[in-house]
């Protein structure tokens, strides 16, 4: 069997879209953000080591063309393709399947992602996609298919399929709890240097050292109403891999490839896991890679203690990307999360205290704010941008969007906040407003943008900078930025 895993190109209006391992989607005119998509190397990974021939072909971040990804496919000749989709471009995938499949009716089609996770039956009716892989562990459900289909095991469990013009399906999907099992990413077959963004000190590379955004001494993980991936993919359960296993990627890695910053793309990283942070100090320590890495990680503002900050420091975290999502402690409790923004506020400097870079994300729109709770978050935002800057501090601002499937677009749908919009896939990309607001979206979302050019805040990113990789960062976070504010 030749088994492709691929991302057609897509552009519309000369901006890209980001699809790959992406919580939330838009396009967008920077070209610095390029997110490795790691469940979709890891399919491509396992088949590969199955036996099974496999092309990774991602259209988009390697900016092809039409013609040249056809080329490509065309010369590969795979007997099945795997895609990843989701919401706001599933139709133009339905119009892709049907065209691919118009022009080989023999070649399988398998697609995957949180929306046909929640919708399958919708995507099998509009479409005439062969299977459909439901969960998050679709790279480990897509070697059980590719087994089914050469005849060595019985259909596994999340998938929806014909038979005989009938939609079916093979019951619930699984998580598999033992994430050691995988095997390493092959870097060389899915393209790795192809990836990146502005805030990354290069060369760098990604990894998931677990799935699901995990709690300290919690038994449920990320409980964020608007997160997709939390309530579509790991129904909120927390995986780590252990740090022994994390720690023998890392050390391929820097040896190998000579990456120089790791970024752990895990919902919360694994920095909640404060047991799994020693032991992943003793691991780098043993294997003489201590000192010759920086990681950078996802994390809640939550596990920002004093503890877990020391410990940090001492493994080499360099950068934290912590969701802030709004200034006013009553949306956050609004949305899931649990924290009250001074709280937030608080552990965010002692993180910048321990010298941590600090990416902060942030959302406007929410239906029941007024203006005074947006400038709330704007404030919080300009507070701790300028708090004890250092080169490499960032953030990012977007508009909310609720998911079909998450609990904030059922909560939208009860309480009439969804806008004309909100029964469109087609707008659901971050520049349309799907919920009701308060306020002007677009304008506070560039004005949170722009907090990145106050007067302070650039001159102590400059006094800080230190090194030639920082330099480099500062002129592809210069092209970022421009083409973020073009967005809105």
């Amino acid at each position: 069997m030749r088994f492709a895993i691929i991302y057609p190109p897509v552009y519309r209006g000369g901006k890209i879209p980001l699809l790959g391992q992406n919580r939330q989607f838009k396009f967008t005119h920077s070209k610095q953000i390029k997110i490795y998509p790691l469940i979709p190397a890891h399919a491509a990974t396992n088949l590969k080591q199955a036996g099974y021939e496999t092309l990774f072909l991602d259209g988009i971040n390697e900016g092809m063309t039409q013609e040249g990804f056809d080329e490509r496919l065309d010369a590969f000749s795979p007997d099945t393709v795997l895609l990843e989709t989701k919401t706001p471009i599933i139709k133009y995938h339905w119009e892709w399947v049907k065209n691919f499949k118009k022009k080989y009716p023999a070649c399988r089609v398998v697609l995957c992602g949180d929306h046909v996770t929640y919708f399958p039956e919708e995507t099998m009716q509009n479409c005439p996609a062969d299977y459909i892989l439901t969960g998050g562990d679709y790279d480990i459900l897509a070697l059980k298919l590719a087994r089914h289909l050469s005849g060595k095991e019985e259909m596994p469990a999340g998938v929806y399929y014909r038979e005989n013009g009938e939609i079916k399906n093979s019951g619930r999907f699984k998580l598999y709890d033992n994430l050691d099992e995988l095997p390493y990413i092959d870097r060389d077959l899915t393209n790795w240097k192809t990836y990146g963004e502005a805030y990354l000190l290069r060369p760098c590379a990604y990894i998931l050292t677990g799935r699901g955004c995990g709690r300290e001494g919690k038994d449920t993980g990320g409980v964020c109403t608007f997160c997709i991936w939390q309530h579509a993919f790991w129904a909120r359960k927390a995986r780590l891999r252990s740090a022994a296993n994390v720690a023998g990627e890392v050390e391929i890695l820097v040896k190998k490839y000579g990456v120089y910053e790791i970024f752990d793309d895990n919902e919360s990283g694994a920095v909640w896991n404060t047991a799994w942070m020693q032991e992943f100090l003793v691991e780098i320590e043993k294997r003489g890679i201590k000192g010759k890495f920086v990681i950078s990680s996802n994390a809640r503002a939550e596990n920002l203690t004093e503890e877990k900050c020391a410990l940090m420091k001492k493994i080499g975290y360099r950068l934290l990307k912590v969701g802030l999502e709004s200034g006013d402690t009553a949306t956050l409790h609004r949305i899931g999360k649990l924290e009250k923004i001074e709280d937030i506020i608080e552990n965010v400097k002692r993180a910048k205290r321990y010298g941590f870079k600090v990416m902060l994300t942030m959302m406007v729109g929410y239906p029941w704010e007024n203006e005074d709770a947006v400038k709330k978050t704007y404030a919080a935002a300009k507070e701790l941008m300028l708090y004890k800057t250092h080169f490499g501090d960032s953030m990012q601002a977007s508009i909310i969007m609720p998911y079909p499937g998450t609990p904030l677009y059922k909560d939208a749908e009860n309480n009439g906040w969804l806008t004309q919009d909100g029964r469109d896939y087609d707008k659901m990309d971050m520049e349309h407003n799907i919920l009701k607001s308060n306020y002007d979206n677009e304008y506070w979302c560039k004005k949170m943008w722009n907090i990145h050019k106050h007067p302070l805040f650039l001159i102590k990113s400059l006094l800080s900078m230190r090194s030639p990789r920082e330099i480099a960062l500062a002129f592809r976070g210069v092209k970022s930025l421009m083409g973020h504010t073009k967005d809105y």
